[in-house]
């Protein structure tokens, strides 16, 4: 098994810890980095492995200098670089502060391509690498009270097909995409909240873990982008073939199954600064919440495709 040396940004928490435990218990050395110091401790002690811990915001391009500095520095060269970091907010367009959807879109697009400019540049000096670029099924298709988000995540998958087409001169150097459906990570506890009730993830609903497997998969065997989900090429089916059923469906889906009854008052969760990693929450659905969201939306469904096919 050779070993290799591992960047992950977003390591603080979800599929970024997740991952970085993983590649850690392959042997291989990793880098973690985040805003949140504390929580990169806690995930280096996880993955004992001797990680090297680099507090490190994506927004911010000379911390990423820094970033690469310090790895090549430690150990010579960087193999793969996994970014994961990401933040979400809750709540209509117009109801969210501007400045929050500022800065979803700073963290989530702009984010990424500091990330893709820093990894990029030590891959073509080195003459080899893998970059990971985690996206999410929402860069596919669109929900409501998710805008900023998705506004991300449609652009980080232009910008990844572009790096995979300016790469092609370098057949060492791989761009991949991770699309992930609903995964169970902090992220949506965390996340800033307009919409009135704490925010979960719509089932069926995939561990960070069965996440960072595929990671370490794609960095062994890279591939153009892996999607990860029961249900991601349904839904991204229904968004394409059939765009007045999945429009009248998905306020249904989002408000039965992307939000919980838990009451929640305006905040701007972790957008614009890092908070303690909070695990689990009122989010994780039973199986009896589980079938009666399905039913509910089955009928649901009948009820749309009805009236569609009615005329009315």
């Amino acid at each position: 098994m050779t070993s290799r040396v591992v960047v992950l940004t977003g390591a603080s928490s979800g599929i970024g810890r997740a991952a970085a435990v993983a590649f850690a218990r392959r042997g291989d050395r990793v880098v973690l980095a985040a805003r949140s110091a504390d929580d990169l401790t806690e995930t280096a002690l996880a993955c004992g492995n001797d990680a090297l811990v680099v507090p490190a915001d994506v927004t911010i391009r000379e911390d990423l200098e820094g970033l690469v500095g310090k790895a090549v520095e430690r150990y010579g060269r960087i193999d793969v670089w996994v970014d994961t970091a990401a933040v979400m907010a809750y709540g209509k367009f117009e109801d969210l502060p501007p400045e929050v959807f500022d800065r979803v879109v700073t963290t989530d697009l702009l984010g990424p391509a500091n990330v893709a400019r820093a990894a990029l540049r030590r891959f073509r000096t080195q003459g080899h690498g893998t970059l990971v670029l985690v996206g999410s099924l929402l860069a596919h298709v669109t929900v409501p009270y998710m805008s900023a988000y998705v506004t991300s995540k449609w652009g980080l998958r232009g910008l990844t097909r572009t790096l995979r087409q300016e790469t092609r001169d370098a057949p060492d150097i791989h761009v991949c995409s991770l699309v992930p459906g609903s995964v169970d990570t902090p992220i949506y506890t965390s996340a800033a909240n307009y919409a009135g009730f704490v925010g979960r993830p719509p089932p069926p609903v995939d561990s960070a873990e069965r996440m960072a497997a595929r990671i370490v998969r794609l960095a062994a065997k890279p591939r153009r982008e892996a999607s990860v989900g029961a249900t991601n090429r349904v839904i991204e089916l229904g968004f394409g073939l059939f765009p007045p059923l999945y429009d009248a469906l998905v306020t249904t889906l989002i408000r039965k199954g992307g939000l919980s009854r838990q009451e929640i008052g305006p905040h701007d969760g972790n957008v614009f600064a890092a908070r303690p990693r909070v695990d689990g929450g009122p989010g994780r659905w039973s199986r009896t919440q589980v079938g009666a969201a399905v039913g509910a939306l089955t009928l649901a469904a009948g009820v749309s495709a009805r009236r569609l096919l009615s005329g009315k």
